[in-house]
């Protein structure tokens, strides 16, 4: 018999003493934010959902004037934002005030994490994308706040 290579695909059939394909496997699974799972929206933004690998990934879009305390936070009736992110930014500026005061500035290309406990809102004229790793599913969810 000759010696097979085992891989995610395949797996050991101790009948027939030899490896075989598994059916019904995901090799590729590709989405876009064009197409997402779900979207949140809020007075000047959304936060749109992909599920993709076991894993919850966001997108928030912002526009100038956005404002996480006045535009989400009131509707979740939160002073502060209680979830914990990891993301980068595609596009603007924003700023983040931790609840002891601290202020960051993030900016297109930045990857960021920010601690539970924070505030945050766009700078300037331009409109604010960030992707989000962390903190997707819990973000701007009206049924977990």
């Amino acid at each position: 018999m000759k010696e097979q290579k085992k891989d995610t695909r395949h797996r050991f059939n101790r009948r027939t003493n030899e490896y075989v394909r598994v059916k019904n496997t995901i090799d590729v699974d590709l989405k876009r934010f064009e197409n997402p799972d779900e979207i949140r929206t809020f007075e000047n933004g959304k936060f749109e959902i992909v599920q993709i690998g076991g894993m919850t990934i966001g997108r928030a879009t912002y526009e100038p004037g956005w404002k996480w305390s006045s535009h989400v936070g009131v509707a979740l009736g939160k002073k502060s934002c209680e979830v914990e992110h990891i993301g980068m930014v595609v596009t603007g500026k924003a700023a983040v005030a931790m609840d002891d005061g601290r202020i960051e500035e993030i900016a297109a290309g930045d990857i960021f994490y920010i601690a539970p406990g924070h505030d945050s809102w766009v700078l300037g004229d331009e409109p604010y994308v960030s992707l989000h790793f962390m903190g997707a599913s819990d973000y701007a969810n009206r049924n977990r706040s």
